[in-house]
């Protein structure tokens, strides 16, 4: 028996004894966990509806032709990152172009993205990888894109306020989600950039202001604050990771970020010293790692991980995948606030439902939380609304 002939019977033995059906409920869902002992070679992150095999006994004679409902067959979307030759963006770029799920891979920067594109270009896996250069090939970079990533932004530097940040990245994603807007309107469109809190509403208003704002293709990408409560809960409580699950709802900045422990797929008991250490951790976990990097970068690689992982949600849900849950800042109604983070289901159309299921039964501490971060994300949405209100910065 060859090799491949032998990892595919082993592979099928693993997956035809697993007790687990194709769709999975949401109290079971975790991102990162794949079915069985090897993840579907069609997925980058894994996932529970990723798996290779029908339920029913099959026999396997060629591993690529085993195919569940709604999984890709072969590279199909075409991605655009906005912001590839960054900190954030370069990691990024390389993670997407590994999922097999991309055909096209369209990376825009103002400066630097060729060396990345010719670097990337090396990888022998089916995404075409070309560049873009400037603000007079970004709607070159766009026609025709599935899923837009948008990491572009700077980060502080010394002797920078928080107001100058804001004002720097506020006007790059303004520019940017204007060419978006024009050239590619039914793009899912996935802001990475901070404050995210700030920025999805920056985006929203001039998807408005273009006739073309769709709140079930706009998010903001929350999902490294689920996969560091992931991390850290796994650690606290030796668990295995690929077990736990751990919905963060609210913003993307400080106290707006609130992990419900409460919630914690496989259950478990935290004591309420835990719950404040765990909580505070997860949401100061940027300054550990800017602590940790001396001053000489901030969490770049957590940040394009779980950006790809997110991207690779939207692809997957694209495909017809029944099966995407993700946490996401997106318009919600779950709250009185316009827009709030929460876990989403994905579909075909982009957002299909927003689970506010997860707001109910909160533990007092939770609770207490919920309330204190509300006007601090308030006070973020309006800036960010009033901001994209204003005249129209040069473009980037």
């Amino acid at each position: 028996m060859s090799h491949l002939a032998l990892s595919c019977h082993r592979t099928a033995q693993v997956f035809l004894s697993a007790k687990c059906s194709r769709s999975v409920s949401l109290n079971s869902f975790c991102g990162l966990k794949s079915v069985g002992a090897s993840a579907s070679s069609y997925s980058l992150f894994g996932g529970h509806s990723l798996s290779l095999f029908q339920r029913h006994a099959v026999v396997v004679r060629d591993l690529e032709t085993v195919v569940a409902p709604g999984q890709a067959r072969a590279a199909a979307y075409k991605v655009a990152v906005l912001g590839a030759a960054g900190g954030i963006g370069q990691p990024l770029s390389l993670l997407i172009k590994m999922s097999p799920l991309v055909s096209d891979l369209n990376l825009y920067d103002i400066a630097n993205v060729k060396g990345v594109v010719a670097d990337l270009s090396h990888c022998n896996t089916p995404a075409k990888v070309c560049t873009f250069t400037g603000a007079d090939e970004l709607a070159a970079a766009l026609k025709g894109v599935d899923v837009v990533v948008i990491p572009a932004g700077v980060p502080r530097k010394p002797g920078m306020t928080r107001d100058d940040l804001f004002n720097i990245n506020a006007g790059i994603v303004r520019s940017l989600v204007e060419a978006v807007a024009d050239n590619c309107p039914n793009a899912m469109i996935t802001i990475i950039s901070n404050p995210v809190n700030s920025t999805v509403p920056i985006a929203a208003e001039v998807l408005k202001a273009k006739g073309v704002y769709d709140p079930s293709k706009l998010f903001g990408v929350t999902t490294l604050d689920v996969v560091r409560a992931n991390t850290f809960v796994a650690e606290k409580k030796n668990l295995r990771l690929i077990d736990v699950d751990v919905p963060v709802i609210g913003g993307h900045a400080g106290i707006t970020i609130l992990p419900l422990l409460s919630k914690t797929r496989p259950t478990v008991e935290f004591t309420p010293e835990e719950v404040e250490e765990l909580t505070v951790r997860i949401q100061n976990a940027g300054t550990e790692v800017v602590e940790a990097k001396a001053g000489a970068g901030s969490a770049t690689l957590s940040m394009a991980y779980a950006a790809a992982r997110f991207a690779e949600s939207c692809m997957r849900a694209l495909d017809g995948d029944p099966d995407v849950y993700e946490c996401a800042y997106v318009q919600s109604e779950v709250t009185e606030l316009p827009f709030f983070a929460t876990r989403v289901k994905l579909g075909k159309k982009g957002l299909e439902a927003v689970v506010s299921g997860d707001l109910a039964g909160l533990t007092e501490y939770e609770q207490k939380a919920l309330e204190a971060l509300k006007p601090e994300l308030k006070a973020s949405i309006e800036k960010g609304i009033s901001f994209a209100n204003k005249q129209p910065t040069a473009a980037v």
